[in-house]
């Protein structure tokens, strides 16, 4: 279960600016209802270029909805030249941050926008630049490059979150690790560093991805897992249920639970059974 900031959920049960604009010189329409998230964004613009009013009209979960409701916070009253700068990262940041699978959401509102804009000025809209990889989705390669740019995108996982290429079937993991790779190859592109997480942070990463990743895995067997302590790069756990008294307990610990944290949480995490 994800884990959502007040901020979310106040732009989910009651969203700002809903429904349509019957005067709006500029409309822009991302995704569709058949993969799971659609938007539609209508802006009106005055003389001087500056947005006046704003209504969007979506599909989706909370996060699109929230985000949705969001943008057209931030971008009423601004000037053209400074709502078109507003990336997905603004919009997830304007709302305390979203859980990573839903950063689609925000990616959603900012695809709106620049095609609302894109109308209002008059650019044709075009189809999809770039040959189709994921088939589920209907996202490019080129999307999925500029994605990986732009949001320094790592893993195909990252690339789901963000733009949900690769969440169907699955045919196109090869494809996507490839434009990956291919791109942090380029000359001047700078692999990006993992970023050293905060006491705070890693307690609360551990925290997660024990409830989400860990527990409902063990759950399945009659198992379970609590976490006791934290020291340093240390996690201190209780196992429960058959786990408990299970003949493979450290190999459970070490094989899945350790592996899984240094997978989602840092490296150099190790853990360690209190009895």
């Amino acid at each position: 279960m994800w884990e959502y900031t007040d901020k979310v959920k106040e732009h989910f049960i009651n969203p700002k600016n809903v429904g349509e604009l019957p005067d709006a010189n500029g409309i822009g329409e991302v995704g569709s209802m058949a993969c799971g998230d659609a938007l539609k964004l209508y802006i009106k613009v005055d003389e001087n270029d500056r947005i006046v009013d704003v209504k969007f009209q979506t599909f989706g979960c909370a996060s699109a909805i929230a985000s949705s409701s969001a943008l057209t916070e931030m971008i009423m009253g601004k000037p053209l030249v400074e709502a078109e700068k507003i990336t997905n990262d603004d919009i997830a940041d304007y709302l305390g941050g979203l859980p990573k699978e839903k950063m689609h959401c925000s990616v959603l509102g900012k695809d709106a926008l620049k095609k609302a804009i894109e109308d209002y000025r008059g650019v044709a809209a075009a189809g999809p630049e770039g040959e189709i990889v994921c088939e589920c989705f209907g996202v490019t390669d080129k999307q999925i490059e500029e994605a990986v740019s732009e949001n320094h995108l790592k893993t195909i996982e990252d690339v789901t979150n963000y733009i949900k290429a690769g969440g169907g079937c699955g045919n196109c993991h090869e494809k996507i690790q490839e434009i990956i790779d291919t791109f942090y190859k380029k000359p001047g592109v700078i692999v990006p560093k993992p970023r050293k997480l905060t006491n705070i942070a890693k307690i609360k990463l551990i925290e997660d991805t024990l409830d989400r990743e860990i527990k409902p895995a063990l759950m399945q067997d009659g198992g379970n897992i609590e976490l006791v302590d934290i020291d340093g790069d240390v996690v201190f756990v209780k196992l429960k249920g058959t786990c408990a008294t299970c003949s493979a307990s450290q190999l459970t610990l070490k094989n899945y639970v350790e592996i899984k944290l240094r997978e989602l949480v840092a490296p150099g995490l190790v853990v360690e059974e209190v009895k």
